[in-house]
């Protein structure tokens, strides 16, 4: 087996068992909106400091949103015992690394795919440019690179 089928197989195990339970989707896309909807509860009666404010409350949301899906990725493995197996497996870390990312990756993206419109439609804002959407997906890409490294390296730390 190549490297990029056994990236995919573990990033295929990991979505197949989110989509599941969906356990992590459906606790982060409620946060997700219950920060929207506050955001235009403190920001919406004035809309031009909501236009003035919106990218930052749009990048804290999806912050936010990514931490708390990015926490689960490895929790799982450690709480299921399956993260002694995916070490002892012939496989690199690097696969194990690149897999985790592509599934908290496509997780993140379904979070801001649903989240976007009801933040353009709260704020009233024009978000479907195709320079937005290329800057989200790098952006979420980085976020996630990031995440996912320290998510393994936190998994086993008492404080996560």
């Amino acid at each position: 087996m190549n490297f990029w089928r056994k990236v995919i197989a573990i990033a295929r195990k990991d979505t197949l068992a989110e989509m599941r339970t969906r356990e992590t989707v459906s606790a982060v896309l409620v946060f997700t909106l219950l920060v929207i909807v506050i955001f235009n509860f403190a920001f919406g009666a004035n809309p031009g400091i909501a236009k003035e404010v919106a990218s930052g409350m749009l990048w804290v949301t999806f912050a936010f949103a990514g931490v708390l899906s990015l926490n689960r990725s490895f929790i799982v493995e450690k709480e299921e015992n399956c993260l002694e197996g995916l070490m002892i497996a012939p496989i690199s870390r690097e696969v194990i690394y690149v897999g985790k990312l592509l599934a908290s990756l496509l997780v993140m993206l379904i979070i801001e795919i649903i989240a976007l419109p009801v933040f353009a439609l709260l704020f009233n804002l024009d978000v479907l440019s195709i320079q937005l959407v290329i800057i989200i997906v790098l952006t979420t890409l980085g976020f996630v690179a990031v995440g996912t490294l320290f998510s393994a390296m936190a998994v086993n730390t008492k404080a996560r």
